[in-house]
């Protein structure tokens, strides 16, 4: 009996281990993230076009004067989404109201819903994209899947959709920099025919993965030749080029 007793503990108490291991393995992996560069925190206060707000649930919004259609964006995984600020106060500065949601743990794979309810914050707008960069855009391209009818258009930065888009009638458009290190250029090319036939794809060139974004640089990625101011307005110019 008391044989049997100990190998019970002993056994609790490596599962006990293990588990303890996982949280701290867990913890240290959530907060092992890349942070906004003093730069994206600067586009937080706005412009004299451009109100920034942050919503009870953390979400920014980046308002003009007389916003024409709307933009939600889903930001890239393991990255603090004020990091997409630029890019938001760009987008808005060309008459989107743009709303940068925060995902949990910086993983929008925990929130691929986070759009729910959004557009309803904004009856006025009936114009409405989303799209996201890396895991973000992704996630984007699940959601919209679900959602085809309450959308005009997909934006993928240095993303691709494993969700079937091919008949959706969606206004979808790829944006990656030619030097772009972290991308699966298999899977982009794997996945593409589940975008509709007339998607757009624009290739930066002198870009790479991580300049949608002031968040410093990825491990992974390529070097850039051009400047992160550069490729946001690259970005933007692709975008409304695509409306």
């Amino acid at each position: 009996m008391q044989k049997r007793y100990k190998k019970l503990w002993i056994a609790l108490a490596i599962i006990g281990i293990v588990l303890i291991g996982s949280v701290i393995g867990c913890t240290a992996y959530i907060n092992d993230y890349y942070h906004a560069e003093d730069m994206a925190v600067t586009c937080m206060a706005g412009t004299d076009t451009v109100t920034v707000t942050t919503l009870e649930n953390k979400n920014i919004v980046f308002a003009p004067e007389n916003p024409k259609e709307g933009f939600i964006f889903y930001p890239g995984g393991k990255v603090e989404y004020t990091a997409y600020a630029p890019l938001m106060e760009e987008l808005a500065k060309q008459g989107f109201l743009c709303v940068l949601v925060k995902m949990p743990a910086n993983l929008a794979v925990f929130d691929s819903n986070a759009a729910d309810g959004i557009q309803e914050l904004y009856p006025g707008i009936e114009n409405w994209y989303i799209g996201g960069h890396s895991l973000g855009g992704a996630m984007a391209a699940s959601y919209v899947s679900k959602h085809v009818d309450e959308y005009e258009g997909l934006v993928l930065l240095a993303a691709y959709s494993t969700a079937d888009l091919a008949e959706s009638g969606l206004n979808v458009i790829t944006i990656y920099g030619s030097e772009d290190g972290v991308l699966n250029r298999e899977k982009l090319e794997k996945y593409e025919n589940n975008l509709p036939a007339d998607a757009k794809t624009v290739i930066i060139q002198g870009g790479c993965h991580a300049y949608f974004g002031y968040y410093g640089e990825q491990d992974g990625d390529g070097t850039a030749t051009i400047t992160k101011e550069e490729q946001i307005q690259k970005t933007v110019e692709a975008i409304l080029n695509n409306e």
